[in-house]
């Protein structure tokens, strides 16, 4: 009978398993695709200490129970050999039919992999804490919280579909952003109802800035997304019945090509009311609106209220432009800053008006073309100790 080989402590080795001269305990395996393998520890049992010096870490038994349940389990070794990079490439892959900007958000994201030491990491390699400083340093370099959002939006799921499909075990992207990214992002906060007034004023007089005062008042008593307002045409207008018919948006690729597409959600498709003020704004845009030779035409569409020195229709880049020239004009002639105004701002403060005048948030709902009330409700979160007081002396009274 051979006599059993045992290590430097006199311990009995298991088949597999070995000391090298160093000490260092070795086990040799055939792996799911029938590869020899070898791992390699310090400590042979979880109890033993680590030789000063040396890094610490799994002893070799324990390293030797987590591959026999991925061979259990049937997990591919070593992550299918792929890299971080490879992974999100593969999930990508399989995202078709989305729209543009959603297209745009995921090469940014790969974009950002790309250029990422940690992009080359193998993927049954990353940590949970690796995950997290990955993060981290992405903020350090500059980031913003938002660019961390979008990048964890991709990476996460994309690491899912690798447990789904037995490449690791677990999702190293599975915990709560905010508990590792500082939300350094600027909240888009409404305007006073003041500065409104001010803003509104100020492009009512100004030589250059006044043609665009039209739109920029309907930005602010309707709550349209920019989107929207530039891909309305003559016949999303209903001016007999004072009605705006919202059903597409206009977007503009970086290659520059127009297109239509859908409203954001199926509930942006809706029909506001046009209140008196907003009915003549209407009607001076269209009197005003030049007459190409050729109209644009557009996913079927033609009759733009806006178009540009190209007589090409005016996409939301024109309209941030027009808001970032008229705050900076503003500000170089007034003491009293106004703060940034987009026309997202716009919308944002139409949305906090009328929920400050008491308006159903169901209208406001319907009127913002929200999906979730949660997202209209949060709106009356900056409502103030002002708009509290004012709240329960109507309740009080009766009205």
């Amino acid at each position: 009978m051979s006599e059993k080989r045992r290590d430097s402590k006199n311990r009995i080795l298991r088949s597999g398993e070995s000391q090298r001269k160093d000490g260092r305990y070795a086990y040799k395996y055939i792996d799911a695709t029938g590869k020899p393998r070898f791992v390699y520890s310090w400590k042979l049992e979880a109890t033993d200490s680590t030789p000063q010096g040396k890094r610490d870490g799994l002893s070799l038994r324990e390293k030797e129970k987590q591959i026999r349940r991925d061979i259990e389990d049937a997990i591919i070794p070593r992550g299918g050999e792929m890299t971080v990079l490879d992974l999100v490439k593969k999930y990508l892959s399989q995202k078709t039919g989305v729209r543009h900007n959603t297209e745009a958000n995921y090469n940014f994201v790969l974009n950002i992999i790309k250029k990422e030491d940690f992009g080359r990491q193998r993927i049954d390699r990353v940590k949970l804490s690796d995950a997290k400083c990955w993060l981290i340093k992405l903020q350090q370099d500059g980031r913003g919280y938002s660019s961390i959002h979008s990048i964890r939006g991709v990476v996460r799921p994309a690491f899912q579909m690798a447990v789904d499909d037995d490449l690791i075990r677990k999702n190293p992207f599975e915990f709560q952003l905010a508990t590792v990214v500082v939300n350094d992002s600027v909240t888009r906060e409404a305007i006073t109802r003041k500065q409104e007034r001010a803003f509104l004023e100020f492009v009512k007089g100004d030589k250059h800035f006044s043609r665009y005062y039209d739109g920029i008042y309907i930005l602010f008593k309707t709550g349209l997304r920019i989107s929207e307002f530039v891909g309305l045409t003559l016949a999303d207008l209903d001016m007999k019945n004072r009605k705006i018919s919202v059903n597409h948006q206009l977007q503009r690729k970086r290659n520059m090509e127009y297109i239509i597409e859908d409203t954001k959600t199926s509930s942006g498709t809706r029909e506001i009311p046009m209140t008196d003020d907003v009915y003549q704004c209407f009607q001076r845009i269209i009197a005003n609106r030049p007459k190409p030779k050729t109209e644009p035409m557009i996913g079927g569409r033609c009759g733009f209220l806006y178009l540009d020195k190209d007589g090409k229709p005016m996409v939301a880049l024109h309209w941030e432009h027009y808001f970032k020239h008229i705050c900076q004009k503003y500000n170089s002639i007034y003491k009293v800053q106004m703060p940034k105004v987009t026309p997202h701002v716009c919308r944002h403060t139409f949305c906090s008006n009328m929920a400050k005048s008491g308006m159903n948030p169901k209208t406001l709902q319907y009127l913002m073309g929200h999906s979730d009330i949660s997202v209209t409700l949060n709106t009356y979160t900056h409502l103030g100790f002002e708009d509290a007081q004012a709240e329960l002396k109507r309740v009080a009274s009766g009205e």
